[in-house]
C-alpha cells in the first residue's frame, strides 16, 4: 500500500509513474473516487506516461469503452462502468475478453463488475483533499 498526497494537478505525472512501476508489463487498473475526483486526468497521465497524447485520452463514460494505440502498437483499455446498472451488462460489453488480452486497463467506477475482475489487480482510491489536492491510495 501506497499513500500519495498531491497539491495540485501538475503533480499528478507522479501518481502516474507509482500505479505503472506496479504493473509494468499491463494489467488491471480499478480507480474508485467521487465523480470528478480524478479518474480520468489519472488514466491520462498513465497514457501519457506510456507514450499516448494526452489529447487522445478521454473520458469512456458514453462510449463506455476506449481503446487507446501504445507507440509500439499495444492496446491500452480505458472502461467506464458507471452508467451500468446490472452486473450483467459487463458481461455483455465484454469486459472479460478486455482483461483476458494481458494489456493495460484502466476501469472507472468497478464496483458493479466484481464478478469478473481478476484477483492480480491494482487497486487505486482518489479522494479530494480540504485543500483542493487529492490523496491518492494504491492497494
Amino acid at each position: 500500500m501506497a499513500t500519495i498526497h498531491i497539491a495540485t494537478e501538475a503533480e499528478l505525472p507522479t501518481v502516474a509513474k507509482a500505479v505503472l512501476e506496479h504493473l509494468p508489463h499491463g494489467g488491471t487498473v480499478l480507480l474508485h473516487g467521487d465523480l470528478g475526483a480524478g479518474k480520468t486526468t489519472l488514466v491520462r497521465a498513465c497514457c501519457t506516461r506510456l507514450g499516448i497524447p494526452a489529447g487522445e485520452v478521454s473520458s469512456p463514460t458514453f462510449s463506455i469503452v476506449n481503446e487507446y494505440a501504445l507507440p509500439e502498437g499495444d492496446a491500452v483499455y480505458h472502461i467506464d462502468l458507471y452508467r451500468l446498472e446490472v452486473p450483467e451488462e459487463a458481461e455483455d460489453i465484454g469486459l472479460e475478453e478486455y482483461l483476458a488480452y494481458g494489456k493495460y486497463c484502466f476501469i472507472e467506477w468497478p464496483d458493479i463488475a466484481t464478478h469478473l475482475l481478476p484477483d492480480d489487480k491494482l487497486t487505486v482510491q482518489i479522494t479530494t483533499t480540504e485543500q483542493g489536492g487529492r490523496k491518492v491510495v494504491l492497494l
